[in-house]
């Protein structure tokens, strides 16, 4: 949707609803950082099926550009001549602001039961049934409950049931904002001053968590002690930045 207001304020925005589904990302090596990038069982694609590694449900976008009404021959501050009317005119703002979901991603063992000789560990985790509660916690130190899920024992030739890609990470939201200064100095040459500030309101978006959520040694299985973790961030923190742009 596009709006175009008098006085050199305009509006765009997007949205986006989707969703992609197949059963595996990739047959060979390649691994996204949300999920295996391999099948857990190779005599059975169809279990694999589900959520694909780089599904969006929601994408929002709006951005807005006002070119500010002062100077000569705008609404504002028409009678100015001279270097005053260079000081106030040639001002614009913009804004883009954008907000999406996070991306699926599956716990994983650190270990695999199968039996199948596969080195990689694509095998799932078990659904504990007898777990209540909240299976996402959406705090950063644990972003998901490992008590949701039980550990097939080491060796034992079990897959888990737990589906590929059935939990969703952090989202994103960020502001991005600058004004420009440009200064008529010829009839062909400008000078713009540019002050631009990303991720204006310094929130953290998170990346995925850590998936392993269960490790294997010789006295038994355990929840390993940094599953649900979340150690990095997807976006930087607030960045301002100044510039000077000759144009001709």
């Amino acid at each position: 949707m596009n709006r175009r207001f008098s006085h050199g304020l305009s509006l765009r925005g997007v949205y986006t609803w989707s969703k992609a589904l197949d059963d595996g990302d990739s047959l060979n090596a390649t691994a996204a950082p949300n999920a295996p990038g391999l099948v857990s069982n190779p005599f059975d694609l169809h279990a694999d099926y589900g959520l694909a590694t780089y599904d969006v449900r929601n994408i929002g976008v709006i951005n807005a550009v006002y070119n500010l009404p002062f100077g000569k021959g705008q609404l504002f501050a028409d009678s100015l001549e001279g270097w005053s009317n260079a000081l106030v005119s040639g001002w614009s703002v913009n804004s883009i602001v954008t907000i999406q979901s996070g991306f699926p991603f599956t716990p994983q063992l650190s270990y695999n039961p199968s039996n199948n000789g596969d080195t990689r560990n694509p095998v799932r985790p078990f659904v504990n049934s007898a777990f209540t509660g909240a299976v996402i916690l959406g705090k950063p130190s644990q972003w998901f409950n490992p008590n949701a899920f039980l550990a097939p024992p080491a060796g034992s030739g079990f897959y888990g049931n737990l589906g590929r890609d059935t939990l969703i990470g952090p989202g994103l939201a960020t502001w991005d904002f600058s004004a420009f200064k440009t200064t008529n100095l010829r009839e062909r040459l400008a000078l713009q001053f540019r002050a631009e500030i990303f991720n204006l309101l310094n929130r953290a978006n998170f990346n995925t968590p850590n998936l392993i959520t269960f490790t294997s040694s010789a006295s038994g299985t355990k929840v390993s002690g940094t599953a649900g973790a979340i150690t990095s961030t997807s976006t930087t923190s607030r960045q301002v930045q100044f510039g000077l742009k000759l144009i001709w």
